[in-house]
């Protein structure tokens, strides 16, 4: 049995479906009683619902699992303790194999969610465990947040400059490079960076989905004043807030890139390129 925490998120989804296409047995952890239903709708063997910040809650999710996907919900400002009290109970359960979701360059501190990240994989050396790390880079799914934006402005609005470069990656390699790690043997103690593509500058991103939409698209910076302001309209927390504006203002100084021949490594093919992601959902 294979316990995928954080189950319901778009990383948890996308990791579900590539293993169940290796036909593995799962069980999934997530908040509610929706969010189980939903995912024993897709045909997953078990799901506990519950706060994985509660060890009884862990104890019930780890019993009878051999293999462990922590996912930690995204920028949770207790991640650490999390991660120190899944990996302490998943070695009173005897858990064989513990994968953990961390990110490109944890070893950046000016990010605090990188930070309590390197903080969980340097308890993970110190557990005892068989673990693997995986860093992936940023999603290029999470351009499709501003899909109706470029499709009817014509404009690719992000709080940085035009010139900050990143490295993507395509969700579902993501998961399919998950489900090769926890299926598959050679990967004790290993730490992988997880990334698709060579870096991008926002102006090669909105390039690539004009020429997909035959249409010129701007890159326009949006002032992170302006974007605080509409995140505060949404009812963001603080820890939110000013961990993605701490991350925002790391990527305009600095960018985040990586190397994508690892990836490649274990999908045994080049991974999935910015272009063909946008073909497939820019339609």
């Amino acid at each position: 049995m294979i316990l995928v925490t954080g189950a319901a998120g778009k990383t948890g989804q996308a990791v579900l479906k590539a293993l169940q296409k290796k036909n593995a047995k799962i069980r999934a952890l997530v908040r509610n009683g929706e969010q189980a239903e939903l995912l024993m709708n897709y045909g997953i063997a078990d799901a506990v619902t519950g706060d994985m910040s509660s060890q009884e809650v862990l104890k019930e999710a780890l019993t009878g699992v051999s293999s462990v996907y922590h996912i930690c919900p995204n920028m949770h400002p207790a991640e650490e303790l999390i991660g120190q009290l899944i990996i302490s109970t998943s070695r009173e359960k005897k858990v064989e194999k513990f994968v953990f979701h961390s990110v490109l360059h944890p070893q950046t501190a000016k990010m605090p969610h990188h930070w309590q990240k390197l903080k969980v994989e340097e308890a993970l050396f110190e557990s005892g465990l068989s673990f693997t790390i995986l860093q992936p880079a940023p999603y290029m799914q999470n351009i499709l947040a501003f899909k109706d934006v470029i499709i009817n402005e014509g404009v690719y609005r992000v709080p940085y400059p035009p010139q900050t470069r990143m490295s993507l990656l395509d969700l579902e390699d993501l998961g399919e490079a998950v489900a090769t790690v926890l299926t598959g043997s050679g990967h004790d103690n290993a730490t992988y960076e997880i990334v698709g593509t060579d870096p991008l500058t926002q102006e090669e991103i909105a390039s690539c989905i004009g020429k997909r939409l035959n249409k010129e698209i701007r890159v326009e910076e949006a002032p992170l004043t302006q974007w605080r302001l509409q995140a505060k309209e949404l009812d963001m927390d603080t820890y939110q807030l000013e961990t993605l504006s701490s991350m925002f203002e790391y990527y305009a100084n600095y960018g985040l890139v990586g190397n994508n021949k690892v990836l490649e490594m274990l999908l045994g093919r080049s991974p999935g390129s910015l272009d063909e992601f946008i073909k497939r959902e820019f339609k």
